[in-house]
């Protein structure tokens, strides 16, 4: 996965960048459906891929010039509605330097919007000032009623978020190419969007992708609830050409440390991460739990399946005092859960993680790859939902669940101590502690309750690894043969 630059991303979904209908300078409006939006990507791959043009000057636009340029309030799209609709563009930056077409979508009809620079404020000298009368746009995003704060926006590539309290975080993207493939990941991008307003807090969103190995139809039917951004998606693909790894619903995050990795800390906060977790729900019942890792090389872990219930990288710890962050507050950042809207068949839960040493540096990525190969021609469907929120457990199943992991020295030399707090364990249960490695020697292990601390049972494992190498843990409280807790998944040493 390559390195995108989260403070880049920051800026121009958390800037403060709003036209009545009335005052849009717009194009005539043509016929619209979703069933266009699907033709038109089919007919994409009968030409060869061309690299859209970059826009003159957009390279001059960096950090603070995009932080500056702040989209006027009163050209707020559907500003008259005073609802959770109100559309804000975004303008290209240096990072975002292709524009992309934004239509607006009313009884069947599309009716483009076209670039004005005067929609933007920016002061004196600013660059975003010197872009031209046609420049574009690179993305938008969905205001609430207020009108101070943010709940939707699709910005660069085919990358989209949402925020849980306010807080935005870990993103998703439309399709994920080859990304644990090193040197060969694509990012294909959004070309064409139609905005259609669908009620008083709910927006679907209209997407052409195009890449040279894949172009796309997506439609985001996409609602502010009181637990958060639900999206129901629905995607129409087609292949150009082979892909050898093709990743559904992906999700991408940023893992620097917690409490269990303190060796790679070097700020003074206490953890650092966007997501601390990926959890999967599995058809029988199972529920799997991979805290997440900053690994010392690139690292893939294959979680096969058939029909998951759902998949999604969490922010499971949302206690402030183990972060410390005053500003952006890790604590509040959101949890994402995708559920598949049909059944899915066999394939694998994909997690990709590189190293990082920033806060800055999305370096983790989960995503579905199916079972059957991806050919040239191929036609793929996908239906889903997205869940965006404070969630501790979007998958609930009764199970106890990982509260804490710990790491550190047992006393005995050779030997580290692998601990887990388990949340859910009435104090007068003494589950069992089922055990497999994979790369190491299981000393002894321990389980007892946490005393002072309601319904917790602490895991401890003391583990001697291979000749310094990484040890894969499975571990498990059961009572009897049935599961009694999440199935945790960890790699002591990556």
């Amino acid at each position: 996965m390559t390195k995108i630059d989260r403070r880049a991303m920051i800026a121009g979904t958390g800037a403060a960048l709003l036209l009545p209908r009335s005052a849009l300078a717009q194009g005539k409006a043509d016929a619209f459906s979703w069933a266009m939006v699907i033709a038109r990507a089919q007919r994409l791959t009968r030409a060869p891929f061309a690299v859209a043009p970059f826009v003159p000057g957009a390279d001059k636009i960096g950090y603070d010039a995009s932080n500056e340029a702040r989209f006027r309030d009163e050209r707020t799209i559907w500003n008259d509605f005073r609802d959770d609709t109100g559309i804000r563009l975004f303008p290209l930056s240096n990072t975002v330097q292709q524009p992309v077409e934004i239509a607006l979508v009313e009884k069947g009809r599309a009716t483009p919007l076209r670039y004005d620079p005067q929609m933007f404020d920016a002061p004196p000298g600013n660059a975003v000032r010197r872009l031209g009368p046609g420049a574009g746009f690179s993305g938008f995003r969905i205001m609430n009623a207020a009108r101070d704060g943010d709940w939707l926006s699709f910005l660069g590539a085919t990358y989209f978020r949402a925020p849980a309290e306010k807080q935005f975080g870990l993103s998703a993207r439309a399709v994920a190419i080859n990304t644990s493939i090193a040197g060969k990941e694509e990012f294909p991008r959004f070309t064409h969007f139609w905005l259609e307003r669908t009620g008083r807090s709910s927006v679907t969103i209209y997407a052409l992708m195009d890449s040279a190995s894949l172009t796309g139809a997506f439609r985001f039917a996409s609602t502010l609830t009181a637990q958060g951004v639900r999206q129901d998606v629905d995607a129409v693909l087609f292949a150009r050409k082979a892909i050898a790894e093709l990743g559904l619903m992906p999700m991408t995050s940023m893992f620097w440390y917690d409490q269990a990795d303190r060796a790679k800390r070097t700020d003074w906060r206490p953890e650092i991460h966007d997501s601390d977790m990926l959890s999967i729900a599995s058809a029988d019942g199972t529920a799997h739990c991979r805290p997440l890792v900053n690994p010392s090389a690139p690292r893939v872990d294959v979680f096969a399946e058939r029909d998951p219930k759902g998949f999604g990288l969490l922010q499971r710890d949302r206690n402030f005092d183990h972060y410390q962050d005053d500003g952006v507050f890790y604590e509040r950042r959101p949890s994402l859960w995708a559920t598949s809207r049909k059944p899915m068949g066999a394939g694998q839960v994909r997690l990709y993680a590189f190293p990082t040493d920033s806060e800055y540096t999305d370096n983790v990525a989960a995503y579905w790859t199916p079972a059957a190969p991806t050919r040239a021609g191929a036609r793929i469907e996908a239906s889903y939902r997205l869940d965006w929120s404070s969630a501790r457990t979007p998958a609930s199943t009764g199970l106890a669940t990982v509260e804490n992991i710990w790491t550190g020295q047992s006393g005995e030399a050779g030997v580290e101590r692998f601990l887990v707090d388990f949340a859910g364990v009435p104090a007068q249960a003494r589950p069992d502690i089922w055990v497999d490695l994979a790369g190491g020697t299981l000393v002894k292990k321990a389980g007892y309750p946490v005393l002072h601390q309601k319904d917790m049972f602490r895991m401890v494992l003391d583990i001697r690894r291979d000749r310094g190498k990484p040890t894969d843990i499975r571990a498990q409280l059961r009572s009897g043969n049935r599961p009694f807790s999440e199935y945790v998944h960890y790699p002591l040493g990556a």
